[in-house]
């Protein structure tokens, strides 16, 4: 299977640092590597309602934006979460799309968890602050969810920024950029454990 990449973009704002950050290593990937970007701010997606003591949930239609999102998500290898660090972890509109996870492991006909599994799952966040453990939970979240369903994880890129374009003066994360989608991306491994 060639690989196709799934860019989620979970910042409220257009163009932001961390959408910044990930087109710089998305310029990195070969030509033939399919890319596709979502920005989560743009589909309606409904709220997510959890069902699994009640009944099973329901394939959304492939014309709605969760069935748009779950499609992209089923077709993609490598699935690449662009969320700002805010409050230390990822988005609202990530961590939306990441609960409808939790609707797609239980909908009868997709079998999410072994979808899934060897895929890959990268992420890419800018943070106001310079000290990179503040996002230990976000960088915890994504390992954590990729070890669950048994896919790579192929770490977190993280940018300094906080006022529109300030990414651009990180020449360190820029640097990283170039290389980041390069690297062989291990099995997620529970529990995450900070560097």
């Amino acid at each position: 299977m060639s690989r196709r990449f799934l860019f989620v973009l979970g910042s409220a704002r257009s163009e932001g640092n961390t959408e910044i950050l990930a087109r710089a290593a998305a310029e990195q990937l070969p030509g033939d590597v399919e890319q596709q970007w979502i920005r989560l701010a743009e589909l309606a997606l409904p709220d997510f309602t959890d069902l699994r003591h009640d009944s099973d949930h329901v394939r959304p239609e492939a014309d709605t934006p969760a069935g748009v999102l779950l499609d992209a998500t089923l077709a993609a290898t490598d699935i690449v979460i662009a969320s700002p660090l805010y409050w230390y972890s990822v988005s609202g509109l990530t961590k939306h799309y990441l609960d409808h996870w939790s609707a797609w492991l239980r909908t009868p006909g997709v079998d999410f968890k072994a979808a899934m599994a060897g895929r890959t799952l990268w992420g890419v966040s800018a943070m106001a602050d310079r000290e990179p453990s503040v996002s230990d939970p976000l960088v915890g979240t994504l390992n954590n969810s990729a070890a669950y369903l048994g896919m790579r994880f192929g770490g977190v890129l993280l940018g300094n920024g906080s006022a529109p374009g300030d990414v651009l003066k990180d020449t360190e994360a820029l640097t990283r950029a170039k290389t980041f989608f390069a690297q062989d991306a291990p099995l997620a491994r529970f529990p995450y454990q900070a560097g």
